[in-house]
């Protein structure tokens, strides 16, 4: 009887070496389609962070990465020394939080009129012309911008200059721009952003619907009982996620929008760095920027995820 009982264990264990090695051979070729992804972020994500050094160096392309002098915290000091440090902070944080802020739902009211469609032709068309404009270089939606908005030949001031005889100067004001600024990034991205909220949305079982249907309920009624429930730890992870870029925004936009009128709010970190990093030759102050604008984003998101995890919906 001891025999048999010791060698249970064990028959088990061989069993499962079995199995384990059944279900590794199975799963190869996902593992080497998965090997492309894993060298691009090893090449172009992790071994990149080792040059974050030069951000505690007096770097110099002479010297190179490793032999440049060491001066500790002295970029960080010089950072945030200069007067104009505060307001770039300021314009990042401000930009990126009205982004989150205004763009967030739009994605998700999106996803959830789209899932409404019954009708397929329509829904493949919306589809088609929510997505286009993520495809679309910054260069390219800031000539959009540029025709629409321009105060001399604008498309828009064109009809103002009609009904009230003065153009709007709507890219050299701070609070238009803005308003430019948001809208523009809205409209290129919440179609692109909204394929995730659909393929959860595609998991809800139809019963649900059905059951509430026949107990009375209107369709706002479903969405915010049924709908809403159903893809709410997705948007609590995608809210995550973005909150995590608050102190990032979007380089190509910012340049491609900016002009010295509005210079005020304008000028973010990202730009600031081009100026002062590439054109400048600083290479030090901007890795120093670019650390602390990392270090940032990662208190903000393990923030995001302990306010998440109070209501059950947290990353990890």
């Amino acid at each position: 009887m001891i025999e048999q009982t010791a060698s249970a264990p064990a028959s088990a264990n061989v069993t499962r070496r079995k199995w384990d090695r059944k279900r590794f051979r199975q799963n190869v070729p996902i593992m080497l389609m998965f090997l492309p992804a894993l060298v691009f972020f090893i090449i172009f994500k992790y071994l990149p962070i080792g040059g974050l050094i030069i951000a505690f160096k007096n770097y110099n392309f002479m010297d190179g990465v490793l032999a440049s002098p060491w001066v500790g915290l002295k970029n960080f000091d010089v950072l945030f020394t200069q007067p104009q440090m505060l307001r770039i902070l300021r314009n990042t944080f401000v930009l990126s939080f009205l982004q989150v802020v205004i763009g967030f739902p739009f994605p998700i009211l999106l996803a959830i009129l789209m899932n409404e469609a019954r009708k397929m032709w329509f829904k493949r068309f919306v589809q088609t012309v929510v997505y286009l404009p993520h495809f679309l270089n910054w260069v390219i939606v800031g000539s959009f911008v540029l025709i629409i908005f321009a105060q001399q030949n604008g498309l828009l001031n064109h009809y103002i200059e009609k009904l009230f005889g003065n153009p709007f100067p709507f890219l050299y004001k701070e609070h238009s721009w803005i308003g430019i600024f948001i809208g523009s990034s809205v409209w290129k991205e919440m179609g692109w952003n909204a394929i995730i909220y659909l393929a959860a949305l595609a998991s809800v079982d139809p019963s649900l619907y059905e059951a509430a249907s026949m107990d009375g309920a209107g369709k706002l009624r479903q969405i915010w009982s049924i709908t809403l429930p159903a893809i709410m730890p997705t948007v609590a992870i995608m809210f995550i996620l973005s909150v995590g870029h608050v102190m990032e925004v979007g380089f190509d936009q910012v340049y491609m929008l900016q002009n010295p009128a509005v210079s005020d709010i304008a000028e973010v970190i990202s730009t600031w760095n081009f100026k002062v990093g590439i054109n400048g030759g600083q290479f030090s102050l901007a890795a120093a920027m670019g650390l602390f604008e990392s270090f940032v984003a990662l208190v903000l998101v393990l923030g995001a995820n302990f306010g998440a995890k109070r209501f059950g919906q947290s990353l990890w």
